[in-house]
Formats: structure tokens, sequence, C-alpha cells
């Protein structure tokens, strides 16, 4: 346990310094926000089992929320960001209501389904602007007097609102709570015979799960001025499922990884695609940046074949084997 703090905080004293060392602030803000987006996610499927198709209602509900009242109220950000959170874990404990007492495909499509309704509610809503989004959400300033206008001092707000909910999925995974949870994960009967309110466990991880989704919604509209219906779409659903199955699903930094890991393609596949055709003469290669989800889509289907378990799940798999041996 001890080794593990330990590496925890050298991995947040490198994330700190790397704006100093020629990282772009914007990106690896995005990455965070997915990176929280992911773990929230991974909290529900990874730890609990439930796969929700509708996650993503949670983080553009949260921007849209964040967004609305920064910009017609005029209140503090730390105020907007609350907003945006209350109002995902809000729709989390109504979703969860309609869907825990499903499980498997039907619990999945109940979630799709709803998170469908709010989609569509995003696209006809008149303080949405529709297809073009909410655009020039305000940043405000932090505690009253930070300026979150500069991209540093935004970086380092979105890092601490990283590392907050990261401690809170921690904690929570490693509670009693979260023992119940690996439990129904494992053996839903056997929870219940030992006297479990099991119901009101799911209930809990799923609001958790929303409301920490939402912050990460909150947080990414203030990082791009904007919340789109992107944000709220089928897609990005996927997305989240890909990022926890490319990291390692049921691990804390396995989303981390993966999130990190298709943001970068995202925004490096076009650069990564004019290196490949210059030192290897083939035209095709400059086309990689039109083909984003063709990409990652393949690199979903070998993670699939050959590493099952995500990157980080295989890597404490093998460390566990040689332990044995």
């Amino acid at each position: 346990m001890n080794r593990q703090l330990l590496a925890y905080a050298l991995a947040a004293i490198v994330v700190a310094i790397l704006p100093y060392l020629g990282v772009y602030p914007i990106f690896m803000m995005q990455v965070m926000c997915y990176a929280l987006f992911a773990c929230a996610f991974n909290l529900l499927l990874g730890y609990t089992g439930f796969l929700s198709f509708g996650h993503a209602a949670f983080l553009g509900l949260a921007g849209y929320t964040t967004g609305y009242v920064l910009k017609t109220w005029g209140v503090p950000t730390e105020v907007g960001i609350l907003a945006g959170t209350a109002a995902a874990a809000l729709l989390g404990l109504i979703m969860g209501l309609l869907a825990i007492r499903r499980s498997g495909i039907y619990f999945a499509m109940i979630t799709l389904a709803i998170a469908q309704m709010v989609f569509f509610f995003f696209l006809q809503a008149s303080f949405t602007g529709g297809e073009n989004g909410m655009q020039q959400i305000p940043r405000g300033k932090a505690l009253g007097f930070i300026d979150l206008s500069v991209d540093l001092h935004l970086y380092y707000m979105v890092m601490v609102v990283f590392i907050i909910g990261f401690v809170i999925i921690w904690r929570a995974v490693h509670s009693p709570f979260g023992q119940v949870l690996k439990a129904l994960r494992e053996n839903e009967p056997r929870v219940i015979s030992l006297g479990y309110d099991v119901d009101r466990f799911k209930l809990l991880a799923f609001v958790l799960s929303a409301t920490l989704a939402g912050l990460a919604g909150a947080t990414k509209a203030l990082v791009f001025n904007s919340a789109s219906l992107s944000d709220a779409d089928w897609r990005m659903s996927g997305l989240v499922i890909l990022m926890t199955l490319i990291g390692g699903l049921g691990t804390l930094v396995g989303p981390v990884l993966g999130a990190f890991i298709v943001v970068a393609l995202e925004n490096q596949i076009g650069t990564l695609g004019e290196f490949m055709a210059r030192i290897t003469h083939i035209a095709w290669f400059n086309t990689l940046g039109d083909s984003v989800t063709i990409v990652i889509g393949l690199i979903f289907v070998i993670c699939v074949l050959a590493f099952r378990r995500g990157i980080v799940g295989e890597i404490l798999a093998w460390k566990q084997r040689r332990q044995t041996v």
C-alpha cells in the first residue's frame, strides 16, 4: 500500500511539471477530464459488474448545467461546477431507480434509452444552442482571485479536481462498501443470502459513478469554454467503454491509461500518419488523420484478442504469476 501511494504521489508530481516540459496544457486537461470520466464508469462496470450505455448523459448534462449557470446567473466557478455535478447526481438517481432492478442487456438498454431521451432534449432545448452547442462559457476565477482564463491556472485546478475524484474512487474501492460491490459482481445471490440490501448498494454505486462522471463533464466545459451534443451522444458512452477496456477493467489506473491512449490518438494520429508517410513513402498514411475511428477500433480489437484484461490488467496478472513461481 505504501508503494502504491508513493507511485501515485510521483505520478502527481510528474503531471504537475508537464506544462514546464513543453506539454500542451489543453491536451493534458482533456486527458484528465476523460480519465476521471473513465474511472467513474469503471467504478460501475469494473467493480460492480453493471454495463451502462448511458454514461454520456451525465457528462453532457453536467457540462450544459455548468455552462448555463455560469453564463446566465454569473455564479462563482466553484458553484457552477457543483451545480453541474449535482444535476448529474440527480439524473443518476432517477436513472438508477429505473435500471437497477434489471441486469445484463436489459440494464444496458434502459440506460441507453434514457440517455437518448436526454440527448434529444438537449438537441431541441433553446438554452443548449442545439447542434451548435453552448459556446463562450466563462471560466471565471477560482477562490475569487485565481484567473482561470490563464490556461496554466486552469490546468492546476483541473488536476486538483481529478485528484479529488480519483481519491474518492480509491477510498470507495478499498472500503467495506467496495468489498460488497466486488461481491455483487462475483456472486449476487451469495450477497443476498448474507442479508445485504443489494438494491441499495447498486443504487449508491450508480449514483456515485454518475456524480463523478458529472464532475468530469462540468470541468470539461470549463476547459473548452463550451458544451456540445457530442458529450451526450451514445458514441461518447461507447468511447468511455473503450477507454476502460483498453486500460484495464477493474483496475484503478487502467482507465487513466486508456483515456490517455484514446485522447492521444485523437489528437496526434494525423501527425503520426505524416511521419509514417515520410519514412515509408506510402501516401496512404497521410489519410490516418481522417480515420481515427478505424485506428481506435483496430486497437480495441487487438486488445480484446491479445490483452483481454487490458494493458494494466495484463501487467498485474504477469506480476502475480511471477510472485507465485
